[in-house]
């Protein structure tokens, strides 16, 4: 196996990373990649103010995801869990011993590849990885990288290195970045749901009201909450959201910020939700006990009202979201429906569901009630109470 690592002080992970990390993987081949945030770099001081260890991780993870490289990228914490500095050398020797029988390529921007023969110990490092270097800029050439390649290579005979091009390279200075942040700019230098993480956590002095974001800042917000393969269905759901409202003379807006809300704690564990569930006193009944995909809605709604100030109107459409209830409002309606019929979503008689929604919201809603309740009974799950009573209720 071929395993790409790149570590970095991810302070904070931006598209350059991203980008290169993408194209290194695609370049050399690689089967995994991992990041790995540094604990206390011993070439450089974190900024004062600097995002926390567990921060870093986070944005890291966000940053991993958008990669788009699935299981394929792993985000490890092996250097932020370690005590006082943090050394290269000491990092490739457990994944050295981890993976014992692999080829591992320690992936490196210009500056670091320029600078290797200065690290801690950098014969150490060169005999346990092979080296990928890539350009930061797009002034790094290969005639930037042909000397120092040839003095490594003389010196410690044993190294093998690569140095790669990167296309679409994305010139970015994490220095500047932050000043840009603190600024009220940079948001195109990061991935969404990073940029999102920095606004939620007040990283580098953006201080956002969560209160009172405006569109802008509210979406990558919300996608900061997700697994990266789950933000096409939530932007499907706002726009799938706003056409209804728009059809219906519903508020677009509500609808809106209920869309992107709606499944911010979809991806916590039953653990997790059930905490959630104790912090905010929400009751449970016996099945939603036992039914982890019927917590996110009321977990989601808590959040929505108390991080984001969410009036009752959006508060009730992320609750019932999921179950439905008997006599839902229109906003409640247009939600549970924009989740089941976004674009992304694909699975027999979506189609003619769609066309039936355009007709008529609640012969729409009652069509999806009956399609979930035939699912349900067809898997030998048990049929939430709410979804039932709001069938009835649509058939008087």
């Amino acid at each position: 196996m071929k395993i790409g690592i790149f570590g970095g002080t991810f302070n904070p992970p931006h598209l350059g990373h991203i980008t290169a990390a993408r194209e290194a993987f695609a370049l050399l081949s690689l089967d995994l990649l991992l990041l790995i945030p540094a604990g206390l770099p011993p070439h450089k001081e974190l900024p004062a103010g600097s995002p926390t260890a567990a921060q870093r991780l986070e944005m890291t993870c966000l940053a991993a995801e958008a990669t788009e490289l699935g299981d394929r990228v792993e985000v490890l914490d092996l250097e932020l869990c370690r005590e006082g500095r943090s050394f290269t050398s000491d990092t490739l020797e457990v994944l050295r011993a981890r993976y014992p029988d692999d080829e591992l390529w320690l992936l490196m921007g210009t500056d670091m590849f320029l600078s290797l023969q200065t690290w801690h110990e950098p014969e150490r490092v060169l005999s346990l990885v092979n080296i990928a270097a890539f350009g930061r800029r797009a002034a790094d050439t290969e005639s930037s990288f042909a000397v120092q390649r040839e003095y490594l290579c003389r010196t410690w005979p044993q190294a093998r290195i690569r140095t790669l091009s990167i296309p679409g390279v994305v010139e970015v200075s994490s220095t500047e970045l932050r000043e840009k942040l603190e600024a009220g700019q940079g948001s195109n230098l990061l991935a969404p749901a990073v940029y999102g993480y920095i606004l939620r956590e007040g990283l580098y002095h953006t201080g956002a009201d969560l209160k009172h974001l405006p569109l802008e800042q509210l979406r990558p917000v919300a996608l900061s909450y997700l697994k990266h393969k789950r933000i096409p269905h939530v932007l499907g759901t706002e726009q799938e959201a706003v056409r209804l409202a728009e059809r219906y003379g519903a508020d677009v807006e509500k609808a809106r910020v209920a869309a992107l809300l709606h499944d911010c704690t979809k991806k916590l564990s039953m653990e997790e939700q059930l905490a959630l569930c104790a912090k905010y006193g929400i009751q449970l009944d016996e099945l939603e006990q036992k039914a982890l995909k019927l917590l996110h809605s009321k977990t989601g709604a808590a959040i929505a009202r108390d991080v984001f100030g969410v009036d009752d109107d959006i508060y009730s459409a992320i609750w019932y979201h999921t179950t439905g209830h008997a006599n839902m409002t229109k906003l409640e309606k247009i939600i549970y429906l924009a989740d089941y019929i976004e674009p992304s979503r694909d699975f027999p008689g979506v189609d003619e569901l769609r066309n039936v929604c355009y007709e008529d919201l609640d012969k729409g809603l009652l069509k999806g009630l009956e399609m979930t309740i035939e699912e349900m009974t067809e898997m030998g799950n048990p049929v939430h109470h709410a979804t039932m009573e709001a069938r009835d209720a649509l058939k008087g």
